[in-house]
């Protein structure tokens, strides 16, 4: 599994609740998305940074969504460039189901 960092600078801070109003309106869009394991919106303390942690089955799963199209979308609802860091997740720990999962 691949876990991608996201995050992209905001042209003006947002309040956390300004900030979970935003990202409740673009959650849908990643219901049902294929290859996407789970997605976490996050917001720097000082409301300047914003962005997304991805769990993905794969790094191919993951490129295919990340498209010219995608950080377009970005750009034109946040108003700057998002940074991506594709990192390696071998083995997750999942308290809510208690289970341990490992890369296949």
């Amino acid at each position: 599994m691949i876990t991608v960092i996201v995050q992209f600078q905001l042209p003006e801070p947002l309040t956390l609740e300004q900030a979970r109003q935003v990202f409740l309106s673009t959650a849908p869009k990643y219901q049902g998305l294929p290859g996407l394991v789970r997605k976490y919106y996050v917001l720097s303390e000082d409301g300047t940074t914003a962005g997304g942690i991805y769990l993905w089955r794969s790094k191919q799963e993951a490129q295919a969504f990340y498209t010219p199209d995608w950080k377009a979308f970005v750009r034109g609802k946040y108003g700057s460039e998002p940074n991506l860091t594709y990192l390696h997740s071998p083995v997750i720990v999942d308290n809510l189901s208690h289970e341990v999962v490992a890369d296949a």
